[in-house]
C-alpha cells in the first residue's frame, strides 16, 4: 500500500513542464479529439509516438474504430484550444470552434507548432489510462513556433 495520496503524486509530477498536444481521429459520425500532455517519441526506428489516453475518453473508441489518429503539438498562442479539447464537450461542438482540415485521413488543427499523422501501433493498460503507440506515417512542423507549455496547473 502506497502512502502517496494522489493530490501529492499530481502536484509533483506537475512540477515537470511538458509540452501540449490535441489528439484527433475520424470516425464516420466526425472527428473526435482531446488534449494531452501525456505523450513523448518513443523510437526512431520505426518512427514511434506514445500517447496516454483516458480510459473515459470519448477519443479512445475513435482512435480504436479507425486505427488512425494524428498529434496536433499546440504552439504558445493556442490556449484555447487546449482548452476546447480539454472540456467535456460533445466533439461535434469541439471542432465547431476550431478550424482543421483532414489530411491522411485524420483531423489536423489549423497553426498546430507540429503534427503527425500516425497508424495505431499497439495498446497497453496503463491505469486509468491506456498507452497508445503511434507508428509516424507523416509529419509537418514549423521550426519558427513556440510550443504552448503546461506546469503546475497553467500554461505558459
Amino acid at each position: 500500500m502506497s502512502s502517496v495520496d494522489h493530490h501529492s503524486y499530481r502536484a509533483a509530477v506537475g512540477s515537470f513542464p511538458t509540452g501540449v498536444a490535441v489528439v484527433t481521429a475520424l470516425s464516420e459520425a466526425g472527428p473526435a479529439g482531446l488534449t494531452t500532455n501525456a505523450l513523448t517519441s518513443l523510437s526512431l526506428d520505426p518512427m514511434l509516438l506514445l500517447v496516454c489516453v483516458d480510459r473515459e475518453s470519448r477519443t479512445l473508441p475513435v482512435i480504436r474504430a479507425a486505427r488512425r489518429f494524428a498529434v496536433n503539438l499546440l504552439r504558445d498562442d493556442q490556449e484555447p484550444l487546449a482548452r476546447v479539447f480539454a472540456s467535456k464537450q460533445l466533439p461535434r461542438e469541439k471542432f465547431e470552434q476550431v478550424t482543421h482540415t483532414v489530411a491522411h485521413d485524420v483531423p489536423v488543427l489549423d497553426g498546430a507548432l507540429a503534427w503527425f499523422a500516425c497508424d495505431l501501433e499497439a495498446e497497453h493498460d496503463g491505469g486509468d489510462h491506456v498507452i497508445v503507440v503511434g507508428r509516424v506515417t507523416t509529419l509537418e512542423h514549423d521550426a519558427g513556433a513556440a510550443p504552448l507549455r503546461y506546469e503546475r496547473g497553467t500554461f505558459s
